[in-house]
């Protein structure tokens, strides 16, 4: 009960904030709901880990390094260095090493090649958390067989580089999030040799080990190169991320911004409460993200947010048409209601990553692609790009999904990049798809929700057709500022329409969706928006 109490404890703040605010606008004069609400969004909009644009890379396939033979030796037998142009594919099981030999198989990248092209990242997308894949010392192309987590890959460089990285992230005001394998370990781990080894050794408890499992220890999916860690032993979890000098707490005061915690339905509640609770004290305002792919609710009372891999599912479901749009809008609705709202906006919205196949191979239908990327980009929460969708990389299950970037594909032209882009500035330049409310509009066969603040202008009404017909339909607006006659704007160019007495007729083309947005004039004529709060 004392670990469920506490999780809430990062919440007291804001509460705090809000009474002083609406006891300082109430002396002013100013109306206690107004000030409720405005205070909610602007401490939504200071909190840099609502409704971020998150960027996911695998730092040795993103960019090449300056020079890549000098870096051979880094690479010894059984691991082979591949030439960035050359795509991966499946190998053979090497039962000597307990892994699969793509594995193994590297193409250079590190992390002063991913610094030198940052300006990609922040100028050209505008993204605002950069994501790397596991950076610590371990054995596979992966590293989520952590050998040392206090050390970084020399493949990838070294904490200092981490340090430069974060660095320069920070200068253009971005944030980094670092993958944290904490259920399970590598084989070769020193704590791992020496828990085997002696058996009167401390090591031996943070380990399952044992006659009764066939490996002679329990591993995660029984894949023999990860034995997992025993998080019931109190040592472990204070060297994993309870102590000052810990592995979570070390790396957010060498200037990391937050952690993704790899499995997090492994860790389960408790520790993972545990955790999130010694990253804020270690970092205040830092994020700790799970990866789960459970219904999210409980887990948000653990976490600041989740993978959220149901919104993925139903998204990537409703593009293809196996659920209906009202279905679909009936459960959107639902998770934000059950799961909070702000939660939700600090959840990780993804449609592909390392362990996915590609949007362009799950979804090959380019209608289909862009319909699940407007989603993607206008339902709450943190949009997660995973690198190389903006250019309309293919790939299909593991290895495929992971091959190098194409840098040969970021080019003026590009379809894939025009439409990305476009996606990633109406997002920066729309209040309301960052930190707006939720709501769900009334449909027979579309889905139709509101994005929605404390003001007028901020409103966004977001229109989705995933038959195979063109459908109209007559949509009530759930939005008592927008006046009758107010002109709305397709953010994604389909044109205007314009609203009367709260409703809204649309007619959509096949597997489309719209952003609207209305057009309200802040100019010395007439508006009926003057006293409405419309914009600021």
């Amino acid at each position: 009960m004392l670990a469920s109490c506490n999780t809430h404890i990062p919440l007291i703040r804001p509460i705090l904030t809000a009474v002083l605010l609406l006891a300082a606008a109430m002396s002013c004069g100013e109306s206690p709901r107004a000030a409720t609400a405005a205070s909610v969004y602007e401490q939504r909009e200071a909190d840099w880990r609502q409704g971020a644009v998150v960027y996911q890379v695998i730092v040795d396939r993103f960019a090449p390094p300056a020079d890549l033979e000098a870096k051979r030796a880094l690479y010894p037998p059984p691991k082979r260095l591949r030439p960035w142009t050359e795509p991966p594919q499946r190998g053979q099981y090497l039962e000597n090493e307990r892994v699969w030999s793509h594995e193994l198989d590297f193409w250079g990248g590190d992390l002063q090649s991913l610094i030198s092209r940052l300006d990609y990242l922040t100028s050209d997308l505008g993204i605002d958390v950069l994501y790397l894949n596991p950076i610590h010392l371990a054995f596979t192309n992966h590293k989520y067989d952590a050998i040392d987590y206090f050390e970084v890959s020399p493949e990838y460089g070294s904490r200092a580089d981490v340090q430069r990285l974060a660095e320069e992230l920070h200068r253009h005001g971005r944030r980094l999030v670092l993958d944290g394998v904490f259920n399970h370990m590598g084989r070769r781990s020193v704590w791992f040799h020496e828990a085997m080894a002696t058996p009167d050794s401390p090591r031996r408890d943070w380990f399952f080990i044992g006659p009764q499992y066939k490996l002679g220890y329990r591993a995660w999916y029984n894949a023999g190169n990860l034995p997992e860690l025993r998080l019931e032993n109190p040592a472990v979890r204070a060297r994993l991320f309870g102590d000052p000098d810990s592995v979570i707490q070390g790396y957010l005061r060498d200037g990391v911004d937050g952690w993704r915690l790899d499995v997090a339905f492994d860790i389960g509640y408790e520790y993972l409460a545990d955790l999130t609770r010694a990253a804020h004290q270690a970092k205040p305002g830092s994020l700790v993200i799970g990866e789960v792919w459970n219904y999210p609710e409980q887990w948000l009372t653990s976490l600041d947010g989740v993978m959220n891999m149901v919104a993925r599912e139903m998204i990537i479901r409703l593009a293809k048409g196996d659920i209906s749009a009202p279905q679909a809008g009936r459960q959107l609705e639902r998770m934000v209601a059950d799961c909070g709202l702000e939660p939700l906006l600090k959840s990780w919205i993804i449609l592909d990553n390392h362990d996915t196949i590609r949007l362009r191979t799950a979804l090959p239908d380019i209608r289909q692609q862009k319909l699940a990327q407007a989603l993607q980009f206008t339902l709450p929460g943190s949009p997660c790009v995973y690198y190389g969708v903006e250019v309309g990389m293919e790939g299909g299950d593991d290895p495929e999904q992971r091959a190098p970037m194409r840098w040969d594909l970021v080019t003026a032209d590009n379809p894939y990049l025009q439409w990305t882009k476009r996606l990633l500035a109406m997002r920066r330049e729309n209040r309301a798809l960052r930190i707006g409310d939720f709501r769900l509009l009334d449909t027979d066969r579309l889905l139709a929700f509101l994005r929605k603040t404390d003001r007028a202008g901020d409103t966004i009404i977001v229109v989705a057709n995933t038959s195979s017909t063109t459908q109209s339909e007559v949509l009530v607006l759930r939005d008592s500022s927008l006046m009758s006659g107010t002109p709305l704007d397709d953010l994604l160019g389909a044109g205007e329409v314009r609203s009367f007495s709260g409703t809204l007729s649309v007619t959509m083309p096949p597997v489309t969706a719209a952003v609207f947005r209305p057009r309200i004039d802040p100019g010395p004529e007439y508006t009926p928006y003057k006293r409405v709060g419309a914009i600021k």
